[in-house]
């Protein structure tokens, strides 16, 4: 792997840590602050926000700075919202450490993937942003149980000066073997933002947002399904969430080497194909142990491949802004955490059983499909070769 590649990688991997590793600590969280848990889950939810909303705001607004300048000093701001989070006496100072590091990581998230796709030639940019993806994926599959288990040996607070000091490391790194990244032509953030109104463009990140959104409607909630649904203890049910994961980090790699090998078009459709089945058939996979495996590796590998196909696929239809278009891709990822967390919480309260997350999942699956098949119908606003075949 091209080293400036890897440290790209590693960089996001350190970022992403912060978004979940959370999840694992928060009873010690509220105990310690003395807050409610519901009060103290708040601090997930703020953090998804504001890095929906700020990344490709910031990646405007400072179109002008320097690409590796402006990602060290994002990365700088970053190690020190997490140093104030270790620091934090109260909850409303954790609160504004979450608004801090959500903010500058989305920034550097989205820098990665537009720094990596520079530094490469045309042809590996979609396995390049799986590459990339694959750093975000492994941090957010690992963030929970790392967080447990370092909080049995350190306490919650110690996990974010450790994420603040490998910051630091990463920042170093970074300083020392990748070169200056000139700015292109600056795109008005209203320009930008006007590539939005394009049916082609918008109807890309529904398909984002939706498939996540179907996808975390069962995944959120997984633990009571395999509880109910396979009888599984908490020892076998750590082994499903090792596999998901390990599954899921290399479900980025697999969908940018399939971008790059069929077209970006033809593996959007193919993945999500795929995941309409795959979320439908997942509760009858339970009546034996060995489908249900399978199922859940290719599960598990579907969950991030279809983000480097995505980027891919935006970056050949909107060139013209294909930054601020990744930035944007990765706030309709996380709307659509939000939206399935949220919507899975009210099915498994209405319905008589866990199985109808897994249909209604499958409903959203189909639904980005269709809008899928709708932007690919679509003529682009900016004409290229590879989107005009």
């Amino acid at each position: 792997m091209n080293l400036k590649i890897f440290l790209l990688t590693m960089a996001t991997f350190t970022v992403g840590l912060i978004e979940l590793i959370i999840g694992g600590v928060l009873p010690s969280i509220a105990q310690d602050l003395n807050v409610s848990l519901s009060t103290a889950g708040q601090l997930i939810t703020i953090y998804a926000l504001i890095y929906a909303i700020s990344g490709p705001t910031l990646l405007a607004l400072t179109g002008k700075i320097e690409r590796k300048r402006l990602y060290l000093w994002s990365m700088l701001i970053f190690t020190l919202g997490s140093f104030l989070a270790f620091w934090s006496p109260n909850y409303l100072v954790l609160f504004i450490s979450r608004i801090i590091t959500a903010a500058s990581g989305s920034l550097i998230v989205t820098l990665s993937l537009t720094i990596a796709v520079k530094i490469v030639p045309k042809a590996f940019q979609a396995r390049v942003i799986g590459i990339i993806s694959m750093g975000v994926s492994s941090s957010i599959v690992l963030g929970v149980p790392l967080g447990v288990l370092a909080q049995d040996v350190l306490g919650w607070r110690a996990l974010f000066l450790i994420i603040g000091l490998l910051t630091l490391v990463a920042m170093a790194t970074i300083h020392l073997y990748l070169h200056k990244i000139p700015t292109e032509q600056l795109v008005p953030l209203r320009s930008q933002l006007q590539s939005l109104k394009n049916a082609k463009i918008i109807s890309a990140h529904l398909v984002t947002t939706l498939a996540l959104a179907g996808h975390y409607t069962l995944y959120a909630y997984f633990t009571p399904f395999l509880e109910n649904l396979l009888n599984l203890d908490a020892n076998w049910i750590s082994v499903a969430y090792f596999v998901f994961g390990l599954s899921a980090v290399s479900g980025g790699l697999i969908g940018g080497f399939l971008a790059d090998t069929v077209g970006a078009t033809k593996s959007v459709l193919i993945i999500i194909a795929v995941f309409v089945l795959v979320m439908f058939i997942l509760p009858f996979s339970t009546l034996n142990l060995y489908l249900f495996t399978f199922v859940l590796i290719l599960w598990g590998a579907l969950s991030w491949a279809l983000s480097p196909a995505q980027q891919s696929y935006l970056i050949q239809n909107a060139p013209e802004s294909s930054d601020i278009q990744q930035s944007f891709n990765f706030s309709a990822l996380q709307i659509g955490i939000a939206l399935g967390s949220a919507l899975g919480g009210v099915v498994i309260t209405k319905a008589d059983s866990i199985e109808s997350n897994a249909w209604v999942g499958g409903i959203l699956m189909i639904a980005a499909f269709f809008c899928c098949l709708y932007s690919i119908s679509r003529k682009p606003a900016f004409q290229t070769p590879e989107n005009v075949n």
